[in-house]
């Protein structure tokens, strides 16, 4: 069995997907479901997934936690919560006590759209981060190289909480610039309580003219800096259809991996996943 540790779904008529700007995003400004997804993995061997979170809304984590409630394929959902604000432990109380809280595995904000690149190692983010350690519940740290350092710090403030970094910090692969972010990078994956998710890659090179190649150096310093136990497969569907199909992007990951051992491979696909998120299969 193999997990997709991270995508999304939205229905545009429930929750807009304001960060759509531009005609760019025209080939996923569309509804995206969870049947919509069981069609690319027909010929996968994906049997569950991590429902993650795309808009700063607090109605969407409660339809989110509902559907995976109710949907077999679905092993949790990363929700969202304003990690700055006072109140967010408040709202983190409503999703606990709904029916479906139990399907809540993780939280994440969306630190690279903040103003401030210091925004995760501000006071408030690491008091309420603390609270979701006491919870049981993940992190998910969503940066860009300027706000990694942040993040670096807000792990390394809360040793007891399990952090998962998304999209390996969407590095400027298009570019092939690999500094400061491998440097930072390395400092991460030097935190035990830090998995790293292989995901979002290919948005963030050539979207019409990406190989394997270009991500081989980006891939080879996560392993170097998390080893192959800390991480996990996640295709960023439907966002990653900018840049290509579902089966591209598992392709590339098998490619990426393929001197991966049984065991490593197990910990890549499923294991690390369901160690970080404590998922109950």
């Amino acid at each position: 069995m193999k997990i997709d540790a991270h995508h999304h779904i939205w229905d545009l008529k429930i929750h807009p997907q304001i960060w759509m700007e531009g005609n760019s995003f025209d080939p996923i400004r569309n509804n995206f479901l969870m049947n919509d997804l069981r069609e690319q993995l027909d010929e996968t061997e994906i049997k569950k997934t991590i429902l993650v979170q795309t808009v700063k809304n607090f109605d969407e984590t409660p339809y989110l936690l509902d559907l995976a409630s109710t949907d077999q394929m679905i092993a949790g959902v990363v929700g969202f919560l304003a990690m700055g604000s006072e109140d967010a432990m408040s709202h983190l109380d409503h999703y606990q006590s709904l029916p479906s809280g139990n399907k809540l595995v993780g939280i994440r904000d969306l630190a690279h759209d903040y103003s401030d690149p210091d925004f995760l190692s501000q006071p408030q983010v690491i008091k309420n981060c603390r609270e979701l350690g006491k919870r049981g519940l993940v992190y998910d740290i969503l940066t860009r190289t300027p706000q990694l350092r942040a993040g670096i710090e807000l792990a390394k403030s809360c040793p007891e909480v399990t952090f998962v970094l998304d999209h390996i910090s969407k590095p400027d692969i298009v570019q092939g610039i690999t500094e400061p972010w491998r440097e930072m990078m390395r400092e991460l994956g030097s935190l035990p309580n830090v998995y790293c998710k292989v995901s979002g890659m290919i948005t963030e090179a050539d979207w019409v003219n990406w190989k394997t190649q270009d991500f081989i150096p980006y891939f080879d310093v996560v392993l170097e800096s998390f080893g192959p136990s800390r991480l996990m497969y996640g295709s960023d569907w439907p966002v990653a259809l900018l840049a290509g199909k579902y089966k591209d992007v598992i392709t590339l990951a098998e490619d990426l991996t393929k001197s991966f051992s049984p065991s490593e491979n197990q910990s890549f696909w499923s294991d690390a996943a369901v160690k970080a998120y404590s998922l109950q299969l």
